[in-house]
């Protein structure tokens, strides 16, 4: 690609960012509704970031873009001593030990921003998302119901959602320790609390928020946002992508 068609490029991406946030004193964006009255989140959506390769900042690798942080605020996570030392172990292991390489599901909130799409299909009693990856599905049970009992240790955890005005808010809980946000080693533990958001801030794009409570690794909440795109071409669809783990030759059964 020459010079001016990338900056051409570059410069359509950076007006369809801004796009999707509504600049100061604008109206909110009214979503349409679904037929039993609920903002309209349908779709097939995908984000455009290197959040999946790492949530802050980082500088570009080989098979890896540089990225800016997803990470509110300084855009640090705000890690205890011991876990940030863990996190670092899990960077310089990544290649054995991140749960994308072994095929296992991803979890929330990184399941979100693989690069992967996903759809989301609405109904009275529930939200569902379906996600490219591995074949993921998600329920986000909407009927008010609490939590089940726990402790529990599901993959994607037990998602129960509400509406704050026009935005889908979804309270996660039962994780277990065997997932982690991105491919940097960024880590939680089994006590993971996740508040997504999910709010229209446009036809096309979606403004997504997750506030990460965990006090066994963490110092205090903190929070991710992005914005998610809407696919646009021509029928678009979830197509297949099936995992499968690499084994070497060592470890295959006798």
């Amino acid at each position: 690609m020459g010079a001016r068609r990338l900056r051409q490029s570059m410069m359509a991406l950076a007006v369809a960012v801004v796009s999707a946030v509504p600049a100061a004193g604008q109206t909110a964006y009214t979503p349409a509704r679904t037929q039993d009255g609920q903002p309209d989140l349908q779709g097939i959506w995908q984000v455009l970031n290197t959040a999946a390769w790492n949530i802050e900042d980082h500088s570009a690798s080989l098979g890896v873009p540089a990225g800016r942080a997803v990470v509110d605020g300084d855009g640090v996570i705000p890690y205890q001593p011991g876990a940030l030392e863990r996190r670092n172990e899990n960077y310089a292991n990544r290649a054995t030990l991140d749960p994308e390489n072994q095929c296992l599901l991803s979890g929330v909130p990184r399941i979100t921003y693989m690069p992967y799409p996903f759809q989301i299909i609405q109904q009275p009693d529930k939200v569902n998302i379906l996600y490219e990856y591995n074949h993921s599905l998600r329920h986000i049970y909407m009927n008010g119901n609490p939590h089940p009992e726990g402790p529990i240790n599901w993959w994607m955890g037990d998602s129960r959602g509400s509406w704050d005005g026009d935005t889908l808010v979804v309270d996660v809980v039962h994780f277990t320790d065997q997932t982690w946000f991105d491919r940097a080693g960024n880590f939680h533990s089994e006590a993971l609390h996740v508040v997504e958001r999910y709010t229209r801030t446009g036809p096309d794009h979606m403004r997504y928020e997750a506030t990460i409570e965990d006090p066994a690794v963490f110092t205090r909440p903190w929070t991710m946002s992005m914005t998610l795109y809407r696919r646009m071409e021509p029928d678009p669809e979830l197509l297949e992508y099936e995992c499968y783990a690499y084994m070497i030759e060592e470890n295959w059964p006798n």
